[in-house]
């Protein structure tokens, strides 16, 4: 399906995707990294939008570069927006059908079936300046899948969404791999792509670092440090307990909140109930850094300099 070889892109003196090589087969992949990793770069020379400084892209056996009849058969919802605010959500997603070469009629339909699909029906006739981010977001997937494209490309596509548009999404999304299409889901949060799909890309730097499932990933940050943060009465006195338990390799304190670095995230989670009743204190908030993935990514990054 796709096919990077020793792929480069330099903007001036910046390297946005660093010796790129990858294979990938139909199906389904998430994208992950941290923002400023190079997954907009990367989608966006699969997309032919940039053409690689060095390297060759191939899409379904095709260049990306200024190829209508491959842009027929992909779907792509970018980050950013770029769309015409005084026109309804409706006459926007039928006017990018029409570019695809729909006639007037089947791009009518396919619009009003995607925007339904989204749950827009009933704001499709609005201008899109009167919509919400979310709104907005759920009108560039429906022209994304409008003209039932072979692959879909999507950057960061829950962003904006609320809790309820996020699972609605994902089954839009689960469906849509169900059927056989193929697709690849670009986020900087690993439980959004894992909620789609099982299979994974991990990138940093501009470079490709590893690939394979969740479970591989979660495999890799087994013995990295979970940092897990702990809004408290007292983080200074919940600090010395915890280091005293030996249930964190380090601590930092800002205002309220506590900051844990641990090596047994799980253990501290069991146990961390019992001991605030025992020491009298109180959390009233407590989350993760995103799965500690930045932990990860600058684990893999110094494996690549040789550091590890």
């Amino acid at each position: 399906m796709i096919e990077l070889k020793n792929v480069t892109k330099l903007y001036g003196k910046v390297i946005g995707v660093n010796d790129f090589t990858l294979t990938l087969g139909t199906g389904a992949y998430g994208l992950l990294g941290p923002n400023g990793s190079g997954k907009s770069t990367l989608l966006n020379l699969i997309t032919g939008q940039l053409r690689p400084t060095l390297g060759t892209v191939k899409v379904l056996g095709m260049s990306p570069r200024n190829n209508a009849s491959l842009f027929r058969r992909m779907g792509y919802c970018p980050g950013g927006e770029g769309m015409y605010s005084e026109v309804s959500g409706y006459d926007w997603v039928c006017f990018l059908q029409r570019l695809h070469g729909m006639s007037v009629r089947d791009a009518d339909l396919a619009a009003s079936k995607a925007l339904e699909l989204v749950g827009m029906t009933s704001s499709m006739r609005r201008p899109i300046a009167s919509y919400s981010r979310g709104m907005r977001q759920r009108t560039k997937i429906a022209q994304a899948i409008a003209h039932n494209p072979d692959l879909l490309i999507l950057d960061e596509p829950f962003n904006g969404l609320d809790p309820i548009g996020r699972h609605e999404l994902t089954e839009v999304l689960r469906d849509w791999i169900g059927i056989g299409k193929s697709l690849i889901f670009a986020s900087h949060l690993l439980h959004e792509i894992e909620s789609i799909t099982q299979s994974f890309l991990l990138i940093c730097g501009g470079r490709l670092l590893a690939s394979g499932t969740a479970e591989d990933v979660h495999a890799m940050m087994v013995g990295l440090p979970n940092e897990i943060a702990l809004r408290c009465s007292d983080p200074h006195a919940l600090a010395m307990r915890l280091m005293g338990e030996r249930a964190a390799e380090s601590v930092s304190i800002a205002g309220d909140t506590l900051t844990v670095a641990t090596q047994h995230p799980l253990t501290l989670y069991e146990k961390l109930p019992g001991w605030l009743s025992l020491w009298g204190l109180r959390v009233v908030e407590m989350r993760s850094a995103d799965e500690s993935l930045q932990a990860l990514f600058n684990s893999l990054m110094k494996m690549h300099r040789g550091e590890l």
